[in-house]
């Protein structure tokens, strides 16, 4: 075990049940990493000040109670009472250099892994003929962190890119099609800029009676099975998948064709969906529409609000389908998590559905989960959008980080060739808009300045990738091909260095527990801070002698792969230069 806080644990539980009892044995010893600015000790023990009234005794004297039965051993060096009663506990530094030894070249850096789940991960989610907006960025950077940690910490992955791929809007755009032609250039917006297709059919649509008749009918004639309209409707389809292949490969995103599971795939379940919520007494007619109500759900005037799942002209919308979603992910995919990373306006839409599914029998063994996402903003904290007031394109955001990135790069490195500058380039860009967004609470709005975001220096995406290829610097000048250590740790940065690396596997683990990326971006900052601190007290290539030059050079490999490993689960690339 590399952890420190886990190896304490069962430290303090014995100390805890020698000084109060076996009642106390499952008590939480409350253990965080000490504050450096009030203690030279490594963690800190707050198991006293929860434990003091249900043990009736003071606080200070719990604390003092517990200390006594922690003598220095392996791991602990020492324990101090402090304060009211908290216990500051240094460990001993050869422990923490074995346990940063044994996780060199180790793939799992350490980490303990879970108990397996199947989890369901529901993410990215853009409507089919329309082009990514600055609100699917953030779903989908997101959602494909959480893909990428969840499968590291050896869940059973299953993502699902919940298209919009049904509806309404789709007999306008199977008609525009018809019009303008299968191979036609105006066809062929489709794959290069989805929204100009889209806004050509609205404009007919609106303009033209004619049209706009025959777009409706055409739903009906779609949604009937016409084979004709769902050849046109499966090649709009077919184009829009080349424009997300585009778009994910860009972005350095996993989402696959496979992954595609849209509005359409449930097309065939939403009748029967609607019947047995209605034949169960869950459902009810209210002025020709087929509803849900629940007194869990009320409005301002505290009536509940109406979940309709079958409009009053016999269509489905979005609740139809996310009930037979949430009864898919459950009772055929057998999900123990349902993950749905989503923006946070649905979070009321998704509480009503899923309390409607569970009434109905739906969800056996799952926890639905949505993952809030907040809004992207501009410098003056407005929602980003263009002129004509549409939301800013995806595609357009990354092209200007792209952009941005390239003259950084082409000044500050004017000596590489020009294909390098541009991987280079391209690898700076993309973690600088994914870094961006997971650096912060999902829940949170964060502000897109690509001055910042590109900055080498400060809490940014480049600024990690910098701390890499400084690293693989120094190892590429070493004379020794896979140090491994023994790892001897003399100094305090070095001290400090090793201990912040035995948290990886925590943190990672603290990921998949609560599904918030920005706690890992934090300790990657964290560690490659505290990186730039070992390098600048402490030489490595230029060390007093070799045994401590192999251990610096030990502690730079392993500080490099849990940087690349950690940036990989956040879906950045680490360049081998910059």
């Amino acid at each position: 075990m590399v952890d420190p806080i886990a190896a304490l644990t069962s430290h303090v539980q014995k100390a805890m049940v020698a000084a109060l009892g076996d009642e106390f044995a499952s008590a939480d010893p409350v253990i965080r990493p000490a504050n450096k600015k009030q203690t030279s000790a490594d963690l800190q023990v707050n198991a006293a000040m929860a434990l003091a009234k249900k043990a009736g005794k003071n606080p200070r004297e719990v604390a003092q109670s517990i200390a006594a039965d922690l003598p220095p051993d392996d791991l602990i060096e020492s324990v101090e009472v402090a304060g009211p009663g908290f216990l500051n506990v240094t460990l001993h530094s050869r422990w923490i250099a074995e346990a940063a030894a044994s996780m060199i070249g180790e793939p799992l850096l350490g980490t303990v892994l879970p108990e397996q789940q199947t989890i369901v991960i529901d993410y990215s989610s853009p409507n089919a003929a329309k082009e990514m907006h600055v609100g699917h960025l953030r779903t989908t950077v997101v959602g494909d962190s959480l893909a990428r940690t969840l499968e590291f910490l050896g869940h059973d992955v299953i993502r699902q890119n919940h298209l919009g791929d049904w509806g309404t809007a789709f007999g306008m755009l199977v008609e525009h099609l018809l019009e303008v032609g299968d191979g036609s250039d105006d066809a062929k917006l489709l794959t290069i800029d989805p929204n100009a297709f889209y806004r050509a059919a609205r404009a007919k649509f609106d303009a033209d009676a004619d049209f706009a008749t025959r777009a409706r009918a055409r739903v009906a004639t779609l949604q009937g099975g016409d084979p004709d309209s769902l050849r046109l409707w499966r090649e709009i389809l077919d184009l829009t998948k080349g424009y997300l292949r585009r778009v994910y490969s860009v972005l350095g995103v996993t989402l696959t064709d496979d992954d595609i599971a849209g509005e359409s795939s449930y097309n065939d379940e939403l009748a029967e969906v609607c019947k047995t919520l209605e034949d169960k007494g869950i459902a009810v007619m209210s002025d020709g529409a087929l509803c849900i109500f629940s007194d869990e759900f009320t409005g301002r005037d505290n009536k509940p609000v109406p979940l309709i799942i079958r409009k009053s002209d016999g269509g489905y919308g979005y609740a139809t389908t996310d009930l037979a979603t949430i009864r898919r992910r459950s009772l055929q995919m057998k999900a123990d998590r349902a993950i749905y990373v989503v923006g946070a306006p649905q979070n009321l839409h998704f509480r009503m559905v899923w309390a409607a599914a569970d009434k109905a029998g739906w969800i056996k063994g799952t926890e639905p989960v949505h993952v809030q996402i907040g809004n992207v903003v501009g410098t003056d904290g407005k929602i980003l959008k263009t002129r004509s007031g549409d939301l800013v394109s995806l595609q357009s955001m990354v092209d200007a980080a792209l952009e941005r990135a390239a003259a950084v790069v082409s000044e500050s490195r004017p000596d590489l060739d020009e294909q390098t500058r541009n991987t280079i380039a391209h690898q700076v860009g993309i973690a600088a808009v994914k870094y961006a967004d997971l650096s912060v609470s999902h829940a949170s709005g964060y502000t897109f300045d690509l001055d910042r975001m590109v900055a080498f220096q400060g809490n940014t995406g480049p600024y990690l990738q910098y701390a890499t290829a400084r690293i693989r610097s120094i190892l590429g000048r070493a004379d020794v091909v896979d140090p491994k250590g023994p790892i001897v740790l003399g100094e305090p940065a070095e001290r400090d260095l090793a201990l912040k690396v035995l948290e990886f596997g925590s943190v990672v683990n603290q990921v998949g527990e609560t599904l918030e990326p920005h706690k890992l971006a934090a300790y990657l900052f964290e560690l490659a801070t505290t990186f730039t601190a070992f390098y600048e007290a402490c030489p490595v290539l230029k060390a007093e002698d070799a045994a401590v030059r192999d251990s610096r050079l030990a502690l730079c490999r392993l500080t490099l792969e849990v940087l690349t490993r950690g940036l990989s689960l956040l879906g950045i690339e680490a360049p081998d230069q910059m």
